[in-house]
């Protein structure tokens, strides 16, 4: 490839930062939101992973103790009520 100083071969993937990191949410989208929303001059490359991984973690821990507050109810289905 002329110009890109990289020499991507067809057996060369393409993996987003998220894959890298072994997490569910978009690390790019939260760059973006941090760079957009004018929270610091300029944002680090581990900021956004840090950040997807701990909202990733919150969310995992809510929908835990939901699922469980839905199964003492009986349901199978999460309602608002139980989040």
């Amino acid at each position: 490839m002329v110009g890109k100083g990289k020499n991507l071969g067809s057996n060369a993937k393409r993996r987003s930062r998220s894959s890298k990191a072994g997490l569910k949410f978009p690390v790019a989208r939260i760059a973006r939101f941090l760079k957009v929303g004018k929270y610091a001059k300029c944002v680090g490359a581990g900021a956004p992973v840090f950040l997807a991984a701990v909202l990733e973690y919150l969310a995992v821990e809510v929908l835990e103790l939901a699922v469980i507050a839905a199964r003492n109810d009986k349901k199978i289905r999460i309602t608002p009520r139980h989040i």
